[in-house]
């Protein structure tokens, strides 16, 4: 098995158990917040802008570089301007449909890639210096959030969706 490989089998199963909690949540949950915190606006916490959190972010660390960076349609780059949430809730179809298209984007990107020692390019001047650590940042990344959706599932619902050890 190559590396490449191994860093998709842990990156999907992150993507799936993201995936996992997005299906999981009951409608009356979508937008409830998972926390609240004194001065923030509590949609930054409800279930669906953290889903959409993860996976905004998941497309960009998987860009080549910041240029002409835009998510697919519907969604926007909100996730750039501090305290601005995005124009409307998005739908559980909507982030799905986008957690596909990112989970396409990693799996490519990580089956061409040829030099894990290249100097990352989506954000410059940042402590993360090569492509191969960005990834599992982003990897990890997608994981916190994962678990933090399938905490307040457990929290909230009495279960969550389980551990998923490698990708689908």
């Amino acid at each position: 098995m190559t590396w490449k490989e191994i860093i998709w089998n842990q990156f999907g199963a992150a993507i799936d158990m993201l995936d996992n909690a997005i299906q999981a949540c009951p409608d009356e949950l979508w937008q409830e917040p998972l926390y609240h915190e004194q001065g923030i606006d509590p949609g930054f916490a409800e279930f669906w802008n953290i889903a959409y959190h993860a996976l905004f972010w998941l497309d960009f660390y998987l860009s080549e570089t910041a240029v002409n960076f835009a998510p697919p349609a519907p969604f926007t780059l909100s996730e750039f301007e501090a305290g601005l949430l995005p124009e409307r809730v998005y739908t559980k179809d909507e982030l799905r449909a986008y957690l596909v298209y990112g989970r396409s984007k990693c799996q490519t990107t990580l089956a061409n890639l040829t030099d894990p020692t290249t100097p990352q390019r989506v954000r410059l001047n940042w402590r993360i210096k090569s492509v191969a650590e960005l990834h599992i940042y982003n990897l990890r990344h997608v994981q916190e959030h994962a678990a933090q959706l399938s905490l307040f599932l457990g929290q909230k619902v009495g279960s969550a969706p389980g551990w998923v050890g490698k990708a689908r």
